[in-house]
């Protein structure tokens, strides 16, 4: 009696097997699942040996004489034999390849020979050459059926589904359980618009493996060859564990192979944990940042917002609806967003109330200039801590707005300072902007003047009063992100002011947490001023959002350089000349040394700039820049 466990020893390798997708976690469960192959494969060439008898003859055989019982039973045991010999007891189903059917093509062979041999010598007369040959064909289709069959379906399944709609060819970046998940739902549905031909992984080991009859082809230093070798149309990266420092290397791969791109989120970011083609995303350009994940200390935070009550002016906008997000996770009192844009504040109003059910939220539509209103807020609902977001911002627009800029950003913050020290909250958090040093433009001397109003304060009121200086956030409202995409989306040119010009840029998550760690450290007076990293030129910010989208910058879709903007300058500064930098026990969060000035002057100063700015006069920024001496005006019209 033939030992099959003897007969399969040692017969095991990586690429596939009967159950495609099964983890072998050992060898007996391994031997089992060949057992059964070997069982088919018996199974199939009995029916093969009948069928070619009749095929042959036009009849079954009425009786089996020793020489066709024994060719028979032979050719059973020779063929399993042979099999196993050439490693198709290795090859299971899903996982073969070219080198594999040559494999079966020459067991087929060595079996037909076998059968030549046998006729020739013992059964020519009762067996025939023919019944041979049409054995060998019968048993070389029943094997590569049996071992090929997934394969066929895929691509059958390929093919009508072409047929019907043409489908993207993706490359799937990562072989791990997201990779897998997706590609399974490109297969299954003919709605997700893919089709998957090649897997690219950095495990060496994966390689030449299969996932769904894909193939991992090679490694991440190999993606721009096999995006050409496989007409890949799109690539998609699903390593969602994955440090931003290598996804950032990998999507520069990616993109240097000139196809778009689409990333799988972290998985923290995944709303339901699940992996799918929906929750593909579009690369930003923060992904090609490189940026080490910015760390905070939350015990800290929590420290100080837990169980208070909290408000946040601009609770709409880019920076104040993401400090609703964030605080809402630290287990507030109650959490009051307070906006004049009654969209934005319904929008982030009705998202916080999907994630947080027990939130205590209140959302209020008020401007920070309606002083009546403002008293009546903190009157009504005593808030503890006050995040002051709201603020014009655009550049451009404030240059032609001067008085504006001046009646909701300086006197909306004086507003809302002069109540929170009135009713005694106990930390204000100013937020600020480096265009506040040396500013070239109204927007930044309004919030330089902010910066001064909350000095003053701060040196007398128990309420601890800051700010926090950063620079531009990437994706927030007016930005120059969501303008490039737009520009090409629409086919071009994308702007940029100055080819040299340079900004800092940090994501508005990462911003938001240094804001609440810097509210922890407030103890009143303080400008805090965060590292941003390095600086960005804004016109690679383009060339590079440009290739992600699968273009060719200046070839498809042009750069063109119009001139800086009046108020605009070519960088911008943290710190003021004067101004001194202490360490806090974040690396990403400084102290700015605060300028001395004359506070009597400051505020008598600043209420003549309060009536000229009602009385809309005209030398607005001439005024600004009596009460900002470091303020150069931009006499461009």
């Amino acid at each position: 009696m033939l030992d099959l466990r003897h007969f399969f020893k040692g017969l095991s390798r990586k690429s596939g097997g009967i159950f495609t997708g099964l983890n072998m976690k050992n060898r007996k469960h391994d031997y089992f699942k060949k057992i059964i192959l070997a069982f088919i494969d018996a199974i199939f060439m009995l029916i093969s040996l009948f069928f070619a008898y009749y095929f042959s003859r036009n009849a079954f055989p009425e009786t089996f004489d020793p020489t066709i019982l024994a060719w028979f039973i032979g050719n059973v045991i020779i063929g399993i034999l042979i099999f196993r010999i050439a490693g198709l007891y290795s090859v299971i189903f899903s996982s073969v390849s070219i080198v594999d059917a040559l494999r079966l093509f020459i067991a087929s062979a060595s079996i037909l020979f076998f059968n030549i041999i046998y006729v020739a010598i013992i059964g020519r007369d009762k067996i025939g050459f023919t019944t041979c040959a049409v054995y060998t064909a019968f048993i070389f289709v029943f094997a590569g059926m049996t071992r090929f069959y997934k394969r066929i379906a895929i691509t059958c399944h390929f093919l009508v589904a072409r047929s019907r709609k043409q489908k993207k060819r993706a490359m799937i970046v990562g072989a791990g359980k997201a990779g897998a998940t997706l590609i399974a739902e490109m297969q299954s549905s003919d709605k997700s618009g893919y089709i998957p031909v090649c897997i690219i992984d950095d495990d060496v080991d994966k390689i030449g493996n299969t996932i769904g009859g894909i193939k991992v082809v090679g490694t991440t230093y190999e993606i721009k060859k096999f995006a050409k070798k496989y007409d890949v149309d799109e690539i998609h990266v699903t390593m969602p564990s994955i440090d931003k420092s290598r996804l950032s290397k990998i999507i520069t791969r990616c993109n240097d192979a000139g196809c778009p791109v689409k990333i799988l989120p972290g998985l923290y970011q995944l709303a339901d944990g699940q992996v799918s083609v929906s929750n593909m995303r579009e690369v930003d350009i923060q992904d090609l940042l490189g940026r080490d994940p910015v760390t905070v200390d939350i015990n800290a935070i929590i420290g100080y917002i837990e169980d208070k009550v909290v408000l946040v002016t601009g609770g709409g906008g880019s920076i104040g609806s993401e400090l609703c997000r964030q605080i809402a996770s630290h287990n507030p009192k109650k959490l009051i967003i307070l906006d004049i844009y009654e969209n934005n504040a319904y929008d982030i109003e009705q998202e916080l109330k999907r994630k947080h059910h027990d939130l205590n939220l209140l959302t209020l539509i008020a401007s920070v200039r309606d002083i009546g209103k403002i008293k009546s807020v903190f009157e009504t609902y005593r808030p503890e801590i006050v995040f002051h977001a709201a603020a014009h911002k655009h550049v451009p627009l404030m240059e032609t707005s001067p008085n504006e800029a001046v009646k909701n950003n300086v006197f909306g913050t004086f507003n809302v300072a002069r109540f929170a020290d009135q009713y005694g909250v106990e930390t204000f958090v100013q937020i600020s902007t480096d265009k506040a040093v040396n500013p070239t433009n109204v927007m930044g001397a309004t919030k330089r003047i902010c910066e001064m109003i909350i000095q003053a304060f701060g040196r007398h009121s128990k309420t601890k009063f800051v700010a926090v200086r950063f620079g531009n956030v990437l994706g927030s409202n007016g930005s120059v992100i969501p303008l490039f995409k737009k520009q090409i989306k629409e086919g071009g040119p994308v702007t940029v002011t100055h080819k040299d010009i340079i900004r800092y840029f940090m994501t508005i998550p990462e911003a938001v947490s240094l804001v609440l760690q810097a509210g922890a450290y407030a103890k009143g007076g303080q400008i805090f001023v965060l590292d941003m990293g390095e600086p960005v030129r804004i016109y690679d910010l383009a060339y590079n959002l440009i290739k992600l989208s699968g273009y060719t910058p200046n070839v498809d879709i042009k750069i063109e350089c119009t001139g800086l903007r009046p108020g605009e300058k070519l960088f911008e500064e943290r710190l003021m000349d004067e101004e001194g930098m202490q360490k806090t026990p974040n690396g990403l969060i400084n102290i700015a040394q605060p300028l001395k000035f004359d506070e009597a002057s400051f505020w008598t100063t600043l209420n003549e700039l309060y009536e000229a700015a009602y009385s809309e006069t005209d030398r607005m920024k001439y005024l600004l820049r009596d009460i900002v001496p470091t303020y150069k005006i931009d006499e461009r019209k």
